[in-house]
């Protein structure tokens, strides 16, 4: 990703989650967007990480995606989360502790197709201006009966 664009990018993750914490949760998008704080432990450091991500809900759990608004590589939330046994999400005022499961081969692929595209189908743009597989994950809340 070009420098003043990695610096955009994370200048405004940084304020989304600011104000995500001044807000008290409280934000709002219209209706357009259903967007959820995620916190990882850095995958070099351990130090957690926060940002904020679009989300759509399935079958108990919460469907993400790292298209990093088509950059070439993988947003570094979907890194930290790849390596992450737990997580923490906010909605609003609620708070989650979730399991991450990265989802891969035909499973993905029906979930980037059945949910993601069906819902959200604007980002299909970003997976062909990335030219890379957009990573997908479910994030289960802990404590929730596995699927079988």
């Amino acid at each position: 990703m070009g420098t003043l664009r990695h610096r955009f990018t994370r200048t405004g993750n940084v304020i989304g989650v600011w104000l995500h914490h001044v807000a008290r949760g409280h934000l709002d998008s219209g209706g357009r967007a259903q967007v959820l704080m995620v916190t990882s432990p850095g995958r070099r450091t351990g130090v957690p990480r926060s940002t904020m991500v679009r989300f759509l809900e399935h079958e108990g759990a919460y469907v993400v995606w790292g298209s990093g608004s088509g950059s070439p590589t993988d947003p570094d939330w979907f890194r930290n989360l790849r390596r992450a046994e737990r997580s923490r999400i906010e909605i609003g005022t609620r708070g989650l502790e979730v399991r991450p499961e990265v989802l891969t081969g035909e499973e993905r692929d029906r979930v980037w197709r059945e949910v993601v595209l069906a819902r959200v189908p604007e980002v299909a743009k970003y997976e062909r201006k990335a030219g890379r597989t957009i990573p997908v994950a479910l994030l289960r809340p802990v404590g929730a009966a596995d699927p079988t």
